[in-house]
């Protein structure tokens, strides 16, 4: 039995992770052996029929990796010419929405059980639910105030600290009846948080907390957060990871096709691209390095993230850092 379809948001330019995102959508950033992409798909229930993305920033390559890279649920992108925000995004995805349909952020990791949110909105008669978990900094964030049975009673687009209503911020998954996209004009840009969501509330909007396990992957640590989450939990996952052994190997690390590993220590929570070169004596710990990167002879690479083809010259230190080669 088929159940909600999805869409999914994609349309970010990916700021917060530059120099590498202005080759590489973040999006197909790997983290813990799969793009992270492909980490949000993992959280929809195996009933969805289809997917539409909805694409802005460097939606070809997005297409080329979906096309040679087929997901199990079938994808179906469906491209921005100007940005358009959230809420545009969900107008121009209109025509892939089941009624109602599940609603992801394309930058969110999480332990949370989309069937389980998608039954709540159905049994509470919802107009729409959205997931919420807590956090102790709300400013970058949206933020509910819930009233009775979880019903959202007042939302706030990252306000200020001392103004945030609560600690429950919306995790960027939902669930939505249809009716709501004919709220959101059509051709421009549009904040559905900020110009639909308030005048929703009415209706019946409810939230779905959750507390095990969340990240928003949208700078370079908490994309490496977001890794250690999902090493942590590999039951979020369809696929596993090659696991290379050997004693210079400290688990988890996650290892794609003709790596050659000839460094003192590997690992752990490291994701390694295709043709990764570890030259002897070289150190990678808590990093992801994408495909045809070559760490040098004594380099060290550590809470890091590097970008395809860098190389990293001999008794380098890298640390902290979100590297890609020059434009």
């Amino acid at each position: 039995m088929k159940g909600e379809s999805a869409i999914v948001l994609v349309g970010g330019f990916g700021t917060r992770l530059r120099p590498l995102t202005l080759s590489v959508p973040k999006q197909l950033i790997p983290i813990a052996g799969q793009p992270a992409l492909y980490h949000v798909f993992d959280l929809l229930p195996h009933t969805v029929p289809y997917v539409g993305l909805a694409c802005g920033y460097k939606a070809d390559e997005i297409e080329r990796y979906l096309k040679d890279h087929p997901y199990p649920i079938p994808v179906k992108l469906v491209r921005e010419d100007s940005p358009l925000g959230t809420g545009g995004g969900m107008k121009n995805a209109a025509s892939f929405a089941t009624d109602p349909f599940i609603l992801l952020n394309g930058d969110v990791v999480s332990g949370i059980d989309i069937g389980a949110m998608v039954k709540e909105h159905r049994q509470l008669h919802a107009m729409g639910t959205m997931s919420l978990f807590q956090v102790e900094d709300t400013s970058p964030y949206g933020v509910a105030q819930l009233g009775g049975k979880n019903r959202i009673i007042k939302f706030v687009e990252k306000p200020k600290t001392e103004d945030a209503p609560s600690h429950w911020i919306n995790a960027g998954a939902s669930v939505w009846n249809r009716e709501v996209l004919d709220r959101i004009p059509s051709g421009r840009q549009v904040s559905f948080e900020q110009e639909i969501l308030p005048g929703l509330l009415e209706k019946g909007i409810y939230g779905y907390t959750f507390s095990n396990w969340w990240e928003d992957a949208g700078t370079p640590e908490r994309v490496l957060n977001a890794q250690r989450l999902l090493f942590d939990h590999p039951e979020r996952r369809r696929e596993r990871w090659n696991s290379p052994t050997g004693k210079n190997v400290a688990l988890p690390v996650a290892v794609g096709d003709g790596c050659r590993l000839d460094g003192k220590l590997v690992g752990g929570y490291v994701t390694l691209g295709n043709k990764v070169s570890l030259e002897d004596g070289s150190t990678v710990v808590n990093s992801i390095l994408m495909d045809g990167v070559v760490v040098g002879r004594g380099a060290t690479v550590k809470d890091s993230i590097v970008g395809p083809g860098v190389s990293i010259g001999p008794r380098a230190e890298v640390r902290n850092a979100c590297l890609a080669q020059p434009a």
